[in-house]
């Protein structure tokens, strides 16, 4: 039997999660749910009734109210990944699945009551992170031939199109309800920084300039007045790199990149918030927190 090496970063099997609310308002958070293993990446569905979760390569529903929590039958596909997103209508889901035969992360979509997953994407690596408010759109992050760079493609399949070509990653992508622009984060001038860009690729423009930070996964409210993100402190972390077991922070920026401030504290980063977590009144964004089974508990701070 091969030794478990529990000193690697990314081993996470004795991690607990702690699902929480960050309320715009008020500068409070409110627990949802803990959860004795390791859950990921919360989506808010259009309802605002309930939130989303990956969690064990299976994807989950938690009723806010009941906290009743309900798989979502995927199938096949079972190795889903944090990068899924919710149709604008509440009905469908497209997650990223490590298929069969490499092991790649591949984008699916099915219906979110149930139903045969179809395949979106069959080049790999792709990582879905936007659904275009129109609903005709999936924009996701993908390694073509070495280079990691921003997609799209039509929901139903097709032939995919290249928005950006600079060099190092450019990840998170997600478009404002508008569908006007879509927001990203990108390495090409250092550190990890806030971008946003139109949607046909044109107008690239950098939205935060942090001396200190890496900058990671900017998520735009549905009013498009604020942007979440999730930051690592400079040195952390390599700018390309979204670890998890890190001491993060959670910041607000309008979404002008004016009144850039920190919110929440946290012992997080991968899996914190790698997609769009607001609820649709724009009021409330949805983070996990983490702490490790049997070492100290990690509090976050407001």
């Amino acid at each position: 039997m091969t030794e478990v090496d529990k000193s690697n970063p990314w081993y996470r099997d004795e991690d607990q999660s702690l699902l929480q609310i960050y309320d715009v308002r008020t500068g409070k958070c409110e627990l949802v749910h803990f959860f004795d293993d390791l859950i990921e990446a919360p989506n808010w569905t259009p309802d605002g009734r309930e939130l989303v979760y990956n969690s064990h390569g299976r994807i989950f529903r938690i009723d806010l109210e009941t906290k009743q929590i309900t798989e979502v039958d995927t199938g096949f596909v079972d190795d889903c990944n944090n990068d899924h997103v919710l149709s604008p209508d509440g009905s469908r889901i497209a997650v990223s699945h490590a298929t069969k035969e490499d092991g790649k992360s591949r984008i699916y979509v099915a219906d979110l009551c149930g139903g045969v997953p179809r395949l979106i994407t069959p080049l790999a690596p792709s990582y879905l992170h936007g659904w275009s408010p129109d609903g005709s759109t999936l924009a996701y992050c993908a390694e073509r031939n070495g280079e990691y760079d921003i997609y799209t493609i039509p929901a139903e399949g097709g032939v995919e199109t290249r928005l950006t070509d600079a060099p190092g990653l450019d990840d998170g992508c997600e478009y404002d309800s508008r569908g006007e622009y879509i927001w990203f984060n990108s390495v090409r001038s250092g550190l990890m920084q806030a971008f946003r860009m139109k949607a046909d690729g044109s107008e690239q423009t950098q939205m935060t300039f942090d001396t200190e930070w890496n900058t990671w996964f900017p998520h735009i409210s549905p009013d498009r007045k604020l942007v979440s993100m999730v930051c690592y402190r400079k040195g952390d972390v390599a700018p390309g790199e979204h670890v998890p077991h890190k001491h993060v922070e959670l910041r607000l920026m309008n979404a002008d990149g004016t009144n850039l401030r920190t919110v929440v504290k946290l012992f997080g980063g991968q899996g914190t918030i790698n997609v769009n977590s607001w609820s649709p009144d724009s009021t409330r964004f949805a983070f996990v927190s983490y702490q490790i089974r049997g070492q100290q508990k990690h509090e976050v701070i407001v």
